[in-house]
């Protein structure tokens, strides 16, 4: 059994920051990546943050993820393990970690899970055609290693995933022939599904896919219109021929090691389905168990990070652990996160929090 003050798992925005606060409070780290990198969903982002300074707007995603993994340079109490998959949590704070065929057990005095989130999928006939791919695995292929997944994309879902990676298949030179979305409305900012009119997209509104057509690999889409209770029209059947369909269509909070650990879980669709009942200060049921992140509800990275941090430093606090900055930190992170979820855009959040019971009225 190997001990350490803290035991993060997820080497993504939220477990990178959530990492540094806790080094420089003095803990030891140990970071648990499935991948074999750090970084997380970052490393596939191509596209320029919007927010503030503190949550690096203007800078491409993957730059970021290089500015806080260089950020954990030089902790002597840090150890990364990569290509390594946490396969169990428990009451008493143990993880079994499984790495190179073998299985390592760990015990934090403290764990923090930042696992993030796994796509969902859209039911329809053929879905398993070859050249039907998540957004996110379009993304790995495209940007981390230089593969076009088709000639030609359809693109279903109209939130800010989806707009940002039609933008970057038209950057790689591959036509998006529509993006087709089953809500009246746009999900995303308007500002990226502007881009995306002005280079000559179609964006088909209250429109969903009805089955994939083809042999041995994706020919073709049939689309149908929906009316305003979700149903499909008759006689609205659309042919598209395309060799590559991109669905992205939500994401999920990867729960699973708290469900398993026996915290206390809450169904929240606002958040994206399964979350932890967490206090304000991210600890979760269990005591010392830490969530942060996505895994607590899907947002953007920029809030990752933040909510990252305020767990690191909860981490410390409640295990007497002193970082040298704490009260102006916690101050300033709280306030951050409050002016991210501000506006229309937060809204959505901010209602699941308030189910969840985190905010008040």
């Amino acid at each position: 059994m190997i001990k350490r003050d803290l035991v993060i798992v997820g080497g993504g925005p939220a477990g990178l920051c959530a990492a540094k606060v806790a080094l420089d409070a003095g803990m030891s780290v140990t970071l648990v990546e499935r991948f074999n990198r750090l970084g997380g969903q970052l490393i596939k982002q191509t596209h320029k943050f919007f927010g503030s300074e503190s949550q690096y707007a203007k800078t491409r995603g993957y730059d970021i993820a290089e500015i806080l993994i260089k950020e954990l340079d030089g902790y002597g109490d840090l150890e990364v393990l990569l290509e390594a998959t946490c396969v169990g949590l428990y009451p008493d704070k143990v993880l079994t970690i499984y790495q190179d065929n073998h299985y390592f057990k760990y015990q934090g005095k403290s764990v923090i899970i930042a696992t993030g989130a796994s796509e969902k999928v859209l039911a329809f006939e053929n879905n398993d055609l070859p050249g039907i791919y998540g957004a996110g695995a379009v993304q790995t292929l495209m940007n981390i290693y230089g593969i076009k997944p088709g000639s030609e994309v359809v693109m279903v879902g109209s939130g800010n995933i989806g707009l940002i990676v039609s933008y970057q298949l038209i950057q790689a030179g591959i036509k998006v022939k529509c993006l087709v979305e089953a809500a009246s409305k746009i999900g995303g900012y308007l500002v990226h599904a502007s881009k995306l009119k002005r280079l000559g997209v179609d964006i088909l509104m209250n429109t969903t896919i009805k089955r994939a057509i083809g042999k041995e690999k994706l020919e073709k889409i049939v689309t149908v219109k929906l009316d305003e209770n979700w149903q499909e029209i008759k006689n609205t059947e659309t042919e598209i021929k395309t060799d590559a369909l991109c669905i992205s269509v939500g994401l999920s909070p990867l729960h699973q090691l708290m469900s398993m650990a026996g915290a206390k879980m809450l169904d929240v669709s606002e958040l994206g389905g399964l979350v932890p009942k967490k206090t304000c200060d991210y600890e979760t049921t269990i005591e010392h168990v830490y969530a942060c992140g996505d895994v607590t509800g899907i947002e953007e990275a920029s809030s990752a990070m933040v909510e990252g941090r305020i767990a690191g430093l909860m981490a410390a606090k409640h295990l007497g652990f002193k970082h040298p900055k704490a009260f102006e930190l916690e101050e300033t992170l709280n306030n951050q996160l409050c002016v991210l979820r501000q506006g229309p855009c937060g809204e959505k959040i901010r209602c699941g929090l308030k189910k969840a019971g985190e905010i008040n009225d």
